[in-house]
């Protein structure tokens, strides 16, 4: 089972996101993935951009794979740009990076001046720009392009020799289908209420790739501290978020501390000063069917600290299982 550092661009700056992940990759972990937003869930936030942090983070670490988590096309990005980014990528570092793509988020959308589309519309947008994406890195010219992503004879003209994998991000039973017809793996949440249904979804619809579970962690020397470090990670947390047109970050937070409490919070997410929680909490994620565990760290009050945590006494046991 490979176990993946998570790099937040909405929590940490770029440098120390870079920083933060070459020391993760030294300590062990199997790969990184990345958030990739133009705002960040709250403000005061930090929001880099993830496309040339990933050339950097490549260049500056050996052997680990390396990705988003995730990218979507709707407003910001056409897919032909994001076939054309991954394939510029994956010349460079063959065999070491991934395209996690998801349906996005109005908060990251709407700023460029969009009206945030209705699930059933988000859905087929996301079936588009994959079916578009796979059929570039194939090496097709794109005449005229789809519905929501228009074209005009689109190539790419740097492919590499073998396309990278897409990991398909799927909370609900569409988006899990879209996962199996076009990704080499299914990634969502570590949820045991929601990821079971999702998976079996996934694997029902033809999927049999890799299963990613994300969760969300924080560590500091004391449970209070591991809290407040992790807090501002609440405006993330409400399901609406993903779906619908919610795209203010200081009203999304106030949304999030208003609906949900501490306890919830940390239910959701595995905030502890105690490395054995950490390892009996990521350990469920395995139970639930994951092949790999992506781990976002989100302890602000010392997250290279939480790094040798990690290395010392989670990655460890987590390997045992």
């Amino acid at each position: 089972m490979r176990i993946f550092y998570g790099a937040a661009h909405e929590q940490f700056s770029p440098d120390e996101a870079l920083r933060h992940s070459q020391l993760a990759v030294r300590a062990g972990f199997d790969g990184v993935f990345c958030s990739d937003h133009f705002q960040p869930w709250w403000e005061p936030g930090e929001s880099g951009h993830a496309w040339p942090w990933l050339g950097a983070l490549c260049a500056t670490t050996e052997g680990a794979v390396i990705g988003t988590a995730v990218t979507p096309a709707v407003k910001r990005y056409h897919p032909a740009l994001i076939a054309q980014c991954w394939a510029t990528l994956e010349v460079m570092f063959a065999g070491r990076v991934f395209l996690g793509y998801g349906s996005g988020e109005s908060l990251n959308e709407s700023p460029f001046g969009y009206d945030w589309p209705s699930g059933a519309e988000q859905l087929e947008m996301m079936d588009e720009a994959l079916d578009m994406i796979r059929r570039l890195w194939n090496g097709e010219t794109i005449a005229a392009g789809s519905k929501h992503f228009k074209t005009k004879n689109a190539k790419l003209h740097t492919r590499p020799l073998k396309p990278p994998p897409i990991y398909v991000s799927a909370f609900h039973e569409g988006a899990a289908k879209v996962a199996a017809k076009y990704g080499d793996g299914l990634w969502t949440l570590g949820d045991p209420e929601q990821a079971p249904e999702v998976i079996e979804t996934y694997k029902g619809a033809g999927g049999k790739g890799e299963i990613v579970l994300q969760a969300l962690v924080s560590w500091a020397e004391t449970d209070e501290a591991a809290l407040e470090g992790a807090r501002k990670w609440k405006g993330a947390q409400p399901p609406e978020y993903y779906v619908d047109d919610w795209h203010d970050p200081p009203r999304m937070y106030e949304h999030a501390e208003e609906t949900i409490s501490d306890e919830e919070y940390k239910q959701q997410a595995v905030i502890s000063a105690d490395p054995a929680e950490h390892v009996k909490r990521l350990s469920t994620l395995k139970e639930l069917g994951a092949t790999s565990i992506a781990v976002m760290n989100c302890s602000g009050v010392d997250p290279e600290g939480a790094i040798r945590i990690y290395a010392e006494q989670v990655l460890p046991k987590l390997r045992e299982l």
